[in-house]
């Protein structure tokens, strides 16, 4: 119980206490840049990440054709709003065991397959944002030091994600008596069936770049809305490194942390740290709460059976194994 309640408690705590320590220097900027907004621009931003939501489902249906499951994109776009919605409440990404067990309830597919399809939709969201974050350094003139870090960590994701590709080419050849190592080698099969014909790494590819340039238009137009000319180039190196940070489980959802990085480079451009701010937490926000009501929503759409689905899934996760009484 005690490792539960510290799992989620720790985090949250976490990312509050950033939250608070970047408010208490800032809320006068706040205040003043709050005054100035264009309210049109919020309207562009939720309706840009709600195509974005859309486009995630689709592509999450493409996945399962993958792994020959003919699975809509409604239920597709449901799974990923409850496994999300999830993610934002606990820390180390426990709600993707959610779909796991929403995929094998209603289309009885293994724990490997739902596995399998997280890791090719993680795998193409990595190397796209890292492409993205790549080709922006080219457009941005003096980067400051603290920068260089981030940009190994982008040429090394590129490097392992196509080293990725390049073993699992040759994956197929391999055979084991072990239980555990055939287990591994069936998930590895199955990612590329779902992920390596010249249809799917074009399909899942393209799809995965268009869905991260939305989430960066969120962003422009939240700048926009504060009337701030920040240029695209920033604004895409900002979201690369802010959803790079949010990979490392410390909050959930990133929360704190994102807010942070985001700000911190959005500064390298002069723009105020008071208004910098705002617009990462805005930005945030809007992506959350659509999260969160696509969530809601979703639940209601797969079913009661949900909720205790949730427990049970994250109960062995966060208690040391025991599944609640439901």
């Amino acid at each position: 119980m005690y490792r539960k309640i510290s799992a989620i408690l720790i985090p949250t705590l976490i990312a509050v206490g950033i939250i608070a320590y970047m408010l208490y220097h800032v809320w006068d900027e706040l205040i003043t840049a709050l005054q100035h907004i264009v309210p049109v621009y919020l309207v562009i931003a939720i309706l840009v990440c709600l195509t974005a939501w859309w486009l995630r489902g689709w592509r999450y249906h493409r996945i399962l054709l993958g792994l020959n499951y003919r699975i809509g994109v409604t239920f597709s776009m449901a799974c990923v709003f409850v496994s999300q919605t999830v993610n934002l409440i606990v820390p180390a990404r426990l709600g993707d065991f959610v779909r796991i067990f929403i995929l094998k309830h209603d289309y009885q597919t293994t724990y490997s397959e739902g596995i399998s399809s997280i890791v090719v939709e993680r795998v193409f969201d990595i190397i796209a944002i890292a492409i993205l974050g790549a080709a922006s350094l080219f457009f941005i003139p003096n980067l400051p030091s603290w920068l260089n870090l981030y940009i190994y960590i982008m040429i090394a994701i590129l490097a392992v994600g196509f080293a990725f590709f390049i073993f699992l080419i040759f994956v197929g050849e391999l055979t084991s008596t072990n239980k555990y190592v055939r287990y591994i080698l069936t998930m590895l099969d199955e990612i590329r069936r779902a992920s390596l014909s010249l249809s799917s790494i074009l399909i899942l590819g393209i799809s995965s770049m268009v869905i991260w340039m939305l989430d960066i238009l969120v962003c422009n137009s939240v700048a926009m809305m504060f009337e701030q000319q920040i240029p695209f180039a920033v604004i895409i190196l900002a979201i690369v490194l802010g959803n790079l940070v949010k990979a490392v489980p410390i909050t959930p959802g990133g929360i704190g942390t994102y807010e942070l990085i985001v700000s911190a480079t959005f500064a390298i451009t002069g723009v105020s740290p008071g208004v910098a701010f705002l617009i990462a937490v805005i930005d945030d926000l809007i992506k959350n709460l659509v999260t969160l009501a696509g969530g809601i929503v979703s639940i209601y759409y797969l079913g009661d059976w949900v909720i205790p689905t949730i427990k049970s899934a994250l109960w062995t996760k966060l208690d040391g194994g025991e599944k609640p009484d439901t």
